[in-house]
């Protein structure tokens, strides 16, 4: 039967934690037996989980025993990895066996080396910490979860359900695999990645700067078919001091701050109106609705339909 090990380090999310333990002890397979065997393992019998104290019923020596290593998000992720702990991911991963992370847990993976050179991603509010602490990374804050064959990593919360179904369809199929999501409610592929999730609002500006009325300025009328030369008009100054200023200041363009405003301005009228997606693509200043629609998904990884279904009718209020 696959073994898997669910490692609780020090100050792991309990949530990331009990996702891997519940989906795969309900996984069955199509002739009603168990596809899986679960053990936690931690490097110390007790393990502090925040809320609670964690009795583990197995060591570091079973990591070894284990086909698929599964590391949960920690509170703590940039503390110092344990000797301990990294040579026994090391010598699991040099053996053949399979190692995942949830949420955080990417961040202990990336501390053993392990995803040196690899694609990998983490919760969205975490993924510039990760990037900086370990440049060897490729760092994708946008899916849901990576996969690089034996190493594999996913985002935060529900993210963690996404990648245990990915790897019982690897393992067992889609039926079986199927069968798990709707004992998860979940569905088995959800649509985009982490964009959809992510709460960009508007790129940030020091408190004070010069571009702040500018910002506002925009803001105003997103509606309006704005040019890089309208734009540093209303400024009052050259093109290529407005470029500047923003790279300083917003780590942006103009043009680029200006469509992922319109972009996060759609997706408040998708959750809050029943306007079309035309509609809503014209209130926020695109020519076309396909412009629209390539320029929304580009940015959050689903479509405007997509999103709305997702999202839509939290205020229930139809706009005028």
């Amino acid at each position: 039967m696959h073994t898997v090990a669910v490692l609780a380090l020090d100050q792991v999310i309990p949530f990331d934690l009990a996702t891997p333990i519940e989906v795969f002890t309900r996984t069955r397979l199509p002739d009603g037996g168990p596809g899986y065997r679960v053990r936690v393992c931690a490097e110390t019998p007790e393990v502090d989980a925040g809320a609670f104290t964690l009795r583990a019923p197995w060591g570091l020596d079973r990591l070894g025993e284990a086909d698929t290593i599964i590391v949960p998000g920690t509170a703590r992720p940039t503390e110092a990895l344990t000797p301990a702990v990294r040579a026994a991911l090391r010598e699991a991963a040099t053996a053949g066996t399979r190692v995942a992370s949830i949420c955080t847990g990417t961040f202990p993976l990336a501390a053993s080396g392990l995803l040196d050179g690899l694609r990998a991603t983490t919760h969205w509010l975490a993924a510039e910490s990760l990037a900086a602490a370990f440049p060897e990374v490729e760092v994708d804050p946008n899916v849901l979860y990576t996969d690089n064959g034996r190493i594999l990593t996913s985002a935060g919360a529900a993210a963690g359900l996404d990648l245990c179904l990915h790897l019982i369809r690897r393992d067992h199929g889609s039926a079986v695999a199927a069968e798990a999501a709707r004992l998860s409610v979940m569905p088995l592929e959800r649509e985009g990645g982490q964009a959809q999730f992510i709460a960009h609002d508007h790129a940030p500006a020091p408190a004070g700067s010069a571009l702040e009325p500018l910002l506002e300025w925009l803001r105003e009328n997103l509606a309006r078919q704005l040019t890089l030369d309208d734009i540093a008009a209303h400024a009052g100054v050259s093109t290529r001091t407005l470029i500047r200023r923003f790279r300083e200041q917003t780590g942006s363009t103009p043009l680029r701050w200006l469509h992922h405003a319109r972009v996060r301005r759609a997706q408040h009228l998708l959750e809050t109106t029943e306007d079309s997606v035309e509609r809503v693509g014209a209130r926020v200043g695109f020519g076309s609705a396909t412009a629209f629609r390539d320029r929304f998904k580009r940015t959050t990884g689903v479509s405007p339909h997509a999103y709305r279904r997702a999202f839509g009718g939290r205020a229930g209020v139809v706009s005028p």
